[in-house]
């Protein structure tokens, strides 16, 4: 089987999250895209520098301050296609992982799973929408192509900030912009 695989996005777990996202917005120039509260009440920020990403980093409250703790909360590839997602879904029964199950983020069409070792991994395509994170609505990838984009689209249009990915990208490429001009302003006070 050959197939495109990119790494979209990482997730860590943080101690201190106003720090953190201090350090990755003002240190490294990141945009807060999003940020919410967890299914277990934690507290949850997504971060980008691309307007073509809702996310490259995601911070995630719940790390004990004992550093033995695994930070990695989990890896994201992008696949290229509908057909590749249900193909590696399908390929699951013969790998020793365990299926998390295919849910949507609005943003989204994932297959979550867990590899040998229990770290969790997302395989995921885009939407042509935005729904503000975090969002996590089951799916049924055996649905055929229509019918399938269908329900993801009424399970997700009638969601508060729901947009068209387009509105969305030219929204946070102003973000990132303002993001940026603070760090120079920063960076020239400092020099100065």
């Amino acid at each position: 089987m050959s197939f495109s695989l990119t790494l979209s996005h990482v997730g860590v777990f943080v101690t201190d999250m106003p720090r953190m996202v201090d350090f990755y917005s003002g240190f490294l120039g990141f945009a807060v895209s999003d940020r919410g509260e967890t299914s277990n009440g934690g507290e949850i920020v997504f971060l980008t520098r691309d307007p073509r990403e809702h996310h490259q980093l995601v911070l995630a409250s719940g790390r004990p301050a004992d550093l033995q703790y695994n930070i990695v909360n989990q890896l994201s590839f992008r696949v290229d296609s509908l057909d590749t997602l249900r193909e590696l879904q399908r390929g699951l029964k013969h790998e020793h992982a365990t299926e998390l199950g295919p849910i949507t983020h609005g943003n989204a069409l994932s297959v979550y799973l867990h590899d040998p070792e229990k770290n969790r991994v997302e395989l995921l395509i885009d939407t042509p929408w935005y729904v503000p994170q975090p969002c996590r609505v089951p799916v049924d990838l055996s649905l055929p192509d229509d019918e399938l984009w269908a329900d993801i689209e009424r399970k997700v249009r009638d969601m508060p900030g729901f947009k068209p990915q387009v509105e969305w990208k030219a929204d946070i490429e102003k973000r990132i912009a303002e993001a940026t001009a603070a760090r120079r302003r920063t960076a020239d006070r400092i020099e100065a």
